[in-house]
């Protein structure tokens, strides 16, 4: 009887992965169900690494109970090994950039008004770190508001070539890029939003016509009340003090909101892709807040044939945005087949914003002999 009930409760326990492997493949490929179509459904990346988590806490259970069922976590991280890749490379390597490359920043500054309300020192702060870093093109997400007055011309001191735009009519949002090359043109690519844009600017860059894209995807309208609430549930929940109803509810709550920015944020991630693809004949660099996980369709589209440079040459979770329980990286640096990225990074040594700023380098590959 006690041999039939440990049968029993082992085949109940593996049905428990293989429905957790299912839902993490879910997760992981969620990317691929447009937000218009399936909007509860595309959100779910956001919880790709928990899911992930769980499949590790059977793998390391099976180790001491049953090492043959150990395939059924290992089947599903092999499976899950793009999204995996994508959400958390590992690249162990990390050559140095070589003689000829050039360094690219994109940063979403808040305002320079600091990682919380108001911080009189984050404009400082955020000019001292662009000048130790010196990027060769800058690209700024919130280049906006009554801070950026207090650094604006100490910014333009330092390139000889600079594009800003307010892009609302209340002016309450805004993006700058700064560069070392030539700024032959630029203009706005087009589609539906109230407070966010993509831009598009051709860089003369040692001879050749660059195409660079700054974008700032929709945000996920999550008002500051609503912010503080979840940071609050999920602080209350890592410790046990909030019931499963409650959790259940807000999550419902939470995957609405997210849900309802994925389909907004979906026909401008294909604007972009179209811009992109329109222009094919340009070496390309697209950056910028995405305000979305590196497993959402907005991402997907716009990376369609291009290289993501932390995928590519970075190594770990590079969370860009880490605030009221929102621990996910959606600020990229993605590049045509035309450079190859070297040691891509989201760098947390500054606290200067709600997000941190990436980084990479570029180098151009030599053209083809005719």
């Amino acid at each position: 009887m006690i041999r039939q009930l440990k049968i029993f409760t082992v085949n109940v326990i593996a049905g428990a992965n293989v429905a957790i492997v299912a839902v993490m493949l879910m997760m992981g490929y969620a990317y691929l169900a447009n937000p218009i179509q399936f909007p509860m459904f595309s959100a779910q990346g956001i919880f790709f690494p928990l899911s992930v988590f769980v499949n590790i806490l059977f793998l390391f259970f099976w180790l001491v109970f049953s090492k043959r069922r150990m395939l059924i976590p290992i089947i599903g991280l092999v499976c899950a090994y793009s999204p995996l890749k994508t959400y958390m490379p590992l690249n162990m390597s990390h050559t140095d950039p070589p003689a000829g490359s050039f360094k690219i920043m994109s940063y979403n500054v808040r305002a320079f008004a600091g990682s919380e309300g108001i911080d009189e020192s984050a404009h400082n702060r955020v000019f001292e770190y662009i000048l130790e870093e010196n990027p060769d093109i800058l690209c700024l997400q919130e280049d906006m508001g009554y801070c950026r007055r207090r650094v604006a011309a100490r910014l333009d001191s330092l390139y000889p070539y600079t594009a800003h735009f307010l892009y609302n009519k209340q002016m309450t949002n805004g993006q700058g890029v700064y560069s070392r090359y030539p700024i032959i043109s630029k203009e706005r690519i087009p589609y539906e939003s109230v407070g966010n844009a993509s831009y598009a600017y051709l860089l003369d860059i040692s001879g050749d016509t660059v195409l660079l894209i700054n974008n700032h995807f929709e945000t996920n309208h999550f008002s500051t009340d609503e912010k503080e609430r979840y940071g609050e549930i999920f602080r209350s929940s890592l410790r046990g003090e909030v019931s499963r109803d409650t959790v259940k509810k807000e999550s419902k709550f939470i995957m609405a909101k997210l849900a309802e920015a994925a389909k907004l944020r979906a026909p401008q991630a294909d604007s972009v892709h179209a811009y992109i693809e329109s222009h094919h004949h340009y070496p390309k660099i697209v950056c910028g807040d995405f305000n979305d996980s590196p497993l959402s369709y907005a991402r997907y589209a716009v990376a369609k044939g291009l290289t993501d440079c932390y995928v590519a040459t970075g190594s770990g979770l590079g969370l860009s945005y880490m605030q009221n329980g929102f621990f996910v990286r959606i600020d990229n640096i993605l590049c045509s087949s035309d450079f190859t990225p070297f040691q891509c990074k989201v760098d947390k040594r500054i606290d200067a914003s709600d997000h941190y700023p990436i980084l990479c380098w570029l180098k151009m590959k030599p053209k083809p002999q005719k």
